[in-house]
């Protein structure tokens, strides 16, 4: 039997703690070794965020970590904004590397991967604190191999049009934080069980934004169609990266407000496609969207073309089967 995705983790991972003054010297210690005091500020307050990134074996036998740069800049702003100490990121760095390279052997062969996940969590015991950040924090690097994602096989999603609640509060969104993913949960589980919905697509005020865990793509012939960015939705990494490759191919890219009226409007033509990103799947095909009790295929209601187009060339690049024009690649 197949382990579930991301619940196997290598036995080591990095850590560094921040103490109000200054960060430990980052070291490897096992990944079951983490103590906190039951007062600590995570549990109390979740002061936490996170990453999830990838690190690729090429056919040379090289591993690569796609975009790391960018997740770290990413997790700095998600800690500045939650008011957690600055995390060092020349360290978080080091840290990422010195993890995959330790683990090296461990990554599989495409069309797997190493998934890793930083997280950066506050520590200070006082529970006292409801208003006020934590003074200290802890910093970690864990890792686990990861198999395909589309084992399966390539399935059109279901998702339905949330138009009155949101996923998070909106300047929240931006954060990638623990919190977010849990306000998201109990309506994708009423959405499973009332629709068959695969997942929710949060539209606050009839404004298409994301789903509980990834960014939404709406793709109108040689157009994709996605929310600009603004601080009520997760600025994703693999959304960036589509979103560059699809110029590169000579597509329109259009960031811009999107309406549910609009969407259903565009869904229902010939040859329309949409689909989620996100670290996980790249680029998962919707193929119906749930509004007020009806379901609406989007074009034909199966995977379509250009977004398998899309993961493969974002694909081609991680894998090293393709030239890394945008230097994404980190070589460890």
């Amino acid at each position: 039997m197949a382990t579930a995705f991301g619940t196997v983790f290598m036995p080591e991972m990095a850590i560094s703690w921040f103490n109000g003054s200054s960060w430990s010297q980052a070291k490897m210690v096992s990944s079951s070794s983490l103590t906190l005091h039951p007062g600590a500020h995570v549990l109390h307050y979740s002061s936490t965020c996170f990453e999830g990134l990838k690190a690729f074996r090429h056919e040379d036998g090289s591993v690569n970590i796609f975009r790391m740069d960018k997740n770290i800049a990413r997790l700095a702003q998600s800690s500045r904004l939650l008011a957690l100490p600055a995390i060092d990121e020349t360290m978080a760095a080091e840290m990422i590397k010195q993890t995959v390279a330790r683990f090296a052997d461990e990554v599989p062969a495409p069309p797997g991967s190493l998934y890793i996940r930083p997280t950066h969590i506050g520590t200070e015991a006082a529970v006292g604190k409801a208003a006020a950040p934590s003074t200290s924090s802890c910093f970690y690097v864990l890792v686990c191999p990861v198999g395909d994602y589309f084992a399966g096989g390539d399935t059109a999603l279901r998702l339905l049009l949330e138009d009155n609640g949101m996923r998070c509060a909106p300047h929240m969104g931006m954060i990638k934080s623990g919190g977010n993913y849990a306000s998201a949960l109990q309506p994708i589980l009423q959405a499973r069980e009332a629709v068959k919905a695969d997942q929710v697509l949060f539209c606050p005020g009839g404004d298409v934004q994301e789903t509980g865990a990834a960014n939404f793509l709406l793709i109108d012939g040689d157009e994709i169609i996605t929310k600009a960015l603004d601080e009520s939705f997760l600025h994703g990494v693999t959304r960036d990266s589509i979103l560059t490759l699809a110029r590169d191919l000579g597509m329109k890219v259009s960031e811009r407000q999107l309406t549910v009226t609009e969407l259903l409007e565009r869904a229902a033509k010939p040859g329309c496609e949409a689909a989620l990103s996100g670290t996980a799947a790249v680029l998962t095909p919707v193929g119906t969207l749930i509004h007020q009790g009806k379901d609406f295929p989007v074009g034909n209601g199966k995977v379509g073309t250009t977004v398998l187009k899309l993961r493969k060339t974002l694909n081609d690049i991680q894998w090293g089967k393709a030239e890394d024009k945008h230097g994404w690649l980190t070589r460890i």
